[in-house]
């Protein structure tokens, strides 16, 4: 067609025409293609350009070739017609799709919820723009003698409370480090506005770096300010609203514990989704004001320590120079190491001990999503034997079609539209779900759980791929095997369903069943856990003991003796005691040294203390194992006496309680004789052993609660009664109260609620469960439906009958249950790994489960299986 030396169109132009147009119109369009490009090259330099641009024009509706003899890629009626029989077939058979959306609805909808959960555990501290490069310092506080590898040191052995000169100290030696930021363990402060007055916690001291470092919203005040002078305070909004209500807080005056005017100069709202908060902070120049030996003690543990790094520099080279660092600014005088941990490891995968908050699990992520992905997986076999139960009543209809000239192409097509219009219907009632769940996922969880980021349009994108995703997965097996049915076998009458669709179904069923068995074993094992610590013998008795915290108050301090003898008075107190902390509250550590068994020489250990007077060990019950109590028979207890626990005696030397007896120590400012030994109680939580604890008496300055031991039936009388004895003793401070057993217990609540998240799930995923199996017993009686017609002709009784229904349920149930315990063992046994005190995992906790899964197995069959035998075998056997 081209002459010699003739321009000739773009080749691959030419290629991509040929390609798409429909042969019909290809000749006649592309000569006049041609006959234009020949005009345009005598005056038109574009003429490659607009060729290419004329071809492309004719890439549209009407020209571009079928892909196959009977469809074409742009024939709109074609899938509109798909959408139309899909809705007729969805109302047709209402039951199978009502069982289909529900399920789907419900696996879709569990799903997004737990990924609503899991997305928030994941985003803790990510508000902070500083988030890659922030980093903490964790301490390690070694013992006397010790000689540790600090290269190979696990992380667990470190805490992250420590001392008040190290980051002065970082911060003039590491030039890599750009901010350094501290705060202390949160306290108890009375707040006095006008006429209100509570008492407060979680109010840190805080640098006035705080702003450098996270990126927490200011509402009110010049974060670069707001905590520098001393006696100033900035409040969370909760707090400002709590006393300023809608007047401006700013340049206010609170009255702290009474006695100094703390001005408020900021108000900042931390995200929930931060690994510690707050509801106040202190200018840090307010704590050296009134305490400045301790920013120089290396000993003092009281602080947390963030910094930040500047540009260019890695974490690396800062903790290369850790010995160069210690050598020139520690004192030596004992064994301390530090490192440095990312921020974003600070919730989720920190091992640190004496955390400021409270932590998160991946092992819990990673058993949320795991729930996640067997309540999808488990809602789409669902789909899939649900559809193949219909194969029986649809059989006739795919014959019908192909008889009629339908292509196998077209029914897989009718098929999967039909699978995506019942996820698209699942989807929309799933989001119905997702909305009125919600709130209820955040009461379960205890947290907020933002879902803004899930209306966005990437999130659009996915949702809509994931329908497509979801229907075509879903969708396929049927569409595909309900497709290559043959019309003539179907038409005799004489159909079967293959052995491959067969073993494809149990397959499925075995793999509904193992997963079914993991998630109630799992469910069984958390609840059995939470029990066992609810009733573990703590190795002292905190029932009916109520906890009074009076925050260090120097008034009541002056007067507990008196408020002790007032409160024994009532009827209803058997006992009173003061103390530092009680079980389940903060405790600091104390450098203690006592005579080496052997040498007879001081050897100072870390153990942790409690500051107590004589009535503490009787009030609450605890057992000496060795040497005596604190007691008013002995008045210089309150100055030379320490008592050791079991732990604390062996951390020592003395595996023997008696033989520490009489043994000199030095504690704190203190020297004396260790005159008793308690049995071991446990202080904290059952997550950890036992560890050494001390227990000196406590004097003015250093006790903050009481403990009132009641014998009352009618709790809320007594409390009222000995409020109105407080009120009458100190008016000005307020009456607060908590009984410690339920205090105790609360630092099971994120245990507890991961149980609630897991075994609500774990039911929902059941309930999934038994309408797939719903659907496929309704598809194995239909299959069978004359075989029970002949067997009852013969004689065979409904009981019989049932059982033969249910024996190939029960072979598959065995087969699940020999899959799923060992995983269900495994997992669980991780999970329990984290606790020091623990259930075993005994066949009971799986034979119960196994029996509860048959059982509803066999409930949910029953609904079809008894039907089927109770027929009329007339009905089954009449010839069509």
């Amino acid at each position: 067609m081209n002459k010699p030396n003739q321009i000739s169109p773009p080749r691959w132009s030419l290629k991509f025409f040929r390609w798409f147009c429909h042969p019909d119109y290809a000749e006649d369009i592309e000569g006049d293609l041609f006959e234009r490009f020949e005009k345009r090259t005598i005056e038109n330099r574009a003429a490659k350009w607009l060729f290419t641009l004329d071809v492309l024009k004719l890439f549209r509706p009407g020209i571009i070739k079928p892909i196959t003899g009977s469809q074409k890629l742009n024939n709109y009626d074609m899938f509109k017609n798909y959408f139309k029989i899909g809705l007729r077939n969805i109302r047709r058979h209402k039951t199978f799709s009502s069982l289909n959306i529900a399920g789907l609805s419900v696996g879709i909808a569990s799903c997004i919820l737990i990924l609503i959960y899991v997305n928030n555990e994941l985003s803790y501290d990510t508000y902070n723009s500083n988030y890659e490069t922030t980093y903490r310092v964790i301490h390690y506080y070694g013992q006397q003698g010790e000689a540790p590898d600090y290269t190979s040191l696990p992380t667990n052995e470190y805490q992250v409370w420590g001392n008040a000169p190290v980051a002065p100290a970082m911060q003039q030696f590491f030039p890599e480090i750009d901010k350094v930021f501290r705060f202390t363990s949160d306290a108890s402060w009375l707040f006095s506005y006008n006429s209100i007055t509570y008492s407060e916690s979680d109010v840190l001291f805080a640098d006035s770096t705080a702003f450098d470092i996270f990126d927490w919203k200011v509402i009110a005040g010049n974060p670069k300010t707001a905590l520098e002078r001393p006696n100033t305070v900035v409040l969370t909004p909760r707090l400002a609203e709590k006393y300023f209500g809608s007047e401006n807080p700013m340049g206010k005056s609170i009255i702290m514990d009474n006695q100094d005017p703390f001005e408020v100069t900021g108000v900042v709202e931390v995200p929930t989704n931060s690994h510690f908060s707050f509801n106040g902070l202190i200018s840090m120049s307010t704590f050296r004001n009134s305490r400045p030996q301790i920013f120089d003690s290396w000993g003092y543990v009281d602080f947390y320590t963030y910094f930040t790094l500047k540009p260019g520099t890695s974490i690396e080279q800062v903790q290369e120079k850790v010995p160069e660092f210690l050598e020139a600014n520690f004192p030596n005088d004992f064994n301390y190491h530090i490192k440095f941990e990312p921020l974003s490891d600070a919730y989720l995968h920190s091992e640190a001990g004496r955390q400021p908050g409270p932590v998160g699990s991946m092992g819990s992520i990673y058993i949320f999503t795991s729930v996640a992905l067997f309540i999808l997986l488990i809602a789409c076999i669902n789909f899939m034997n649900l559809s193949t139960a219909q194969s029986v009543e649809r059989a006739k209809e795919v014959a019908i079609r192909k008889t009629i000239g339908s292509h196998r192409e077209a029914l897989i097509y009718q098929f999967l539209v039909e699978a995506i219009l019942v996820t698209f219907i699942a989807s929309i009632l799933a989001a119905v779900f997702v909305i009125f769940g919600h709130s209820l996922l955040e009461t379960i969880s205890g947290k907020t759980l933002p879902i803004d980021w899930l209306f966005t349009p990437q999130n659009a994108l996915l949702a809509l791929g994931g329908i497509l995703f979801i229907g075509i997965a879903a969708g396929s097996y049927p569409a595909f095997a309900l497709s290559t049915f043959k019309p003539v076998t179907v038409l005799k009458g004489s159909f079967k369903t293959s052995s491959k669709g067969i073993w494809l179904r149990k397959s499925l069923v075995i793999l509904q069943f193992s997963l079914s068995i993991i998630l109630l074993a799992g469910a069984a094992v958390v609840s059995s856990q939470l029990d066992y610590l609810q009733k573990y013998d703590l190795g002292f008795d905190s029932e009916q003991m109520l906890a009074v915290d009076f925050g260090y108050d120097d008034l009541v301090q002056q007067k507990r003796e008196f408020i002790k003898q007032e409160f024994l008075k009532h009827k209803d107190v058997e006992i009173v005691s003061v103390s530092r902390a009680v079980p389940g509250d903060f405790f600091p550590n104390a450098g203690t040294g006592v005579a080496d068994p052997v040498s007879g020489e001081i050897v100072y250990k870390g153990p942790a203390i409690y500051e107590v007077d004589e009535d503490f060990i009787p009030a609450y019950k605890m057992n000496m194992v060795a040497g005596r109590n604190f007691s008013d028979d002995f008045p210089l207890d309150s100055a030379n006496a320490l008592i050791l626990n079991e732990s604390a005696a062996r951390l020592f030397g003395y595996p023997n309680p008696a033989d520490i007896i009489g043994k000199s120590f030095r504690q704190w400012g203190r020297e004396g004789k260790v005159v008793g030994v308690v049995e071991d109680f446990n202080y904290v939580s059952l997550h950890e052993d036992v560890e050494p604890l001390s227990l000196r008496f406590g004097t003015r300055f250093n006790v903050s609660t009481i403990s009132v031991k009641l014998k009352s039936d009618d709790f809320s009388k007594t409390i009222a009664e000995l409020e109105n004895i407080w009120q009458g003793i100190v008016p000005h401070r307020p009456f607060d109260t908590r009984f410690v057993d339920q205090n105790f217990n609360a630092q099971y609540e994120s245990d507890e609620r991961f149980g609630m998240i897991f075994t609500t799930f774990s039911g929902l995923a059941i309930f999934v469960a038994c309408l797939g199996l719903f659907g496929l017993t309704i598809y194995s009686t239909s299959q069978r439906n004359k075989e029970i017609g002949v067997r009852k002709v013969m004689g065979a009784s409904i009981t019989q009958i049932i059982a033969l229904l249910s024996r190939d349920f029960l072979t598959l149930f065995i087969i699940a249950l020999a899959i799923s315990v060992p995983l269900s063992w495994y997992v669980m046994n991780s999970w329990l790994d984290g606790f020091a005190y623990r259930i075993s995992l005994g066949v009971e906790v799986y034979a119960v489960s196994a029996l509860i899964t048959l059982l509803v197995a066999f409930i949910t069959m029953s609904f079809k299986t008894v039907n089927a035998a109770l027929s009329n075998p007339i009905e089954s056997l009449r010839d069509e």
